[in-house]
């Protein structure tokens, strides 16, 4: 196990922990370690993996699963957080199913430059995550009429938003307990 803080191993799970185990389960049936950093209190887990498929997995998001995955790297990059960066960005690199192309956007992102890769909504959608990550006080009624303007629509908008919201969550989770991805299967998606 890896982290800073003890983590209850899935053999050794009994309870109400084996049961939460068993439905954070990834489709490789194995169990993270963001989930396992939960392990001391399984209440936060079953919250955590509630909002997780809810914002990512949903097949009601309208805007492409490669997409929102691009959105979550981006946000995780900036907030340095490698955990959610590894996994994430590989789940991207398999829905684009473009190699060469994720090469770029990923290069893009390190120099904080999405701009080289993406334009219109999706270059907008990015630049409000980016900056709901890093200045959520400065955020202001103009952002949203931004993406408006290009085309975005307000269930895009929201999308975007609780795929970043989360991953603001999420990589302050793993950041602030030391979780690394020693253990676990990279990537969500088989």
């Amino acid at each position: 196990m890896s982290a800073w803080i003890r983590m209850v191993p899935v053999e050794e799970a009994t309870g109400v922990l084996a049961s939460m185990y068993e439905k954070v389960k990834t489709p490789h049936g194995t169990v993270d370690n963001v989930m396992k950093a939960h392990s001391l209190r399984p209440h936060t887990m079953e919250g955590h993996v509630a909002l997780y498929r809810s914002v990512l997995h949903n097949p009601d998001n309208k805007l492409p699963f490669w997409f929102l995955e691009m959105v979550a790297s981006f946000v995780s990059m900036t907030n340095r957080c490698d955990y959610s960066l590894a996994h994430h960005f590989s789940n991207a690199r398999r829905l684009l199913k473009d190699d060469k192309r994720a090469d770029v956007i990923y290069a893009a992102f390190q120099a904080s430059r999405p701009q080289d890769v993406f334009d219109g909504k999706e270059l907008a959608l990015l630049r409000y995550a980016g900056k709901l990550t890093v200045a959520v006080g400065a955020m202001a009624e103009a952002d949203i009429e931004a993406l408006r303007a290009v085309g975005c629509d307000d269930g895009e908008i929201l999308e975007v938003n609780q795929v970043t919201a989360y991953f603001n969550y999420s990589n302050r989770l793993l950041n602030g307990l030391g979780v690394t991805t020693q253990g676990d299967v990279i990537g969500y998606y088989k």
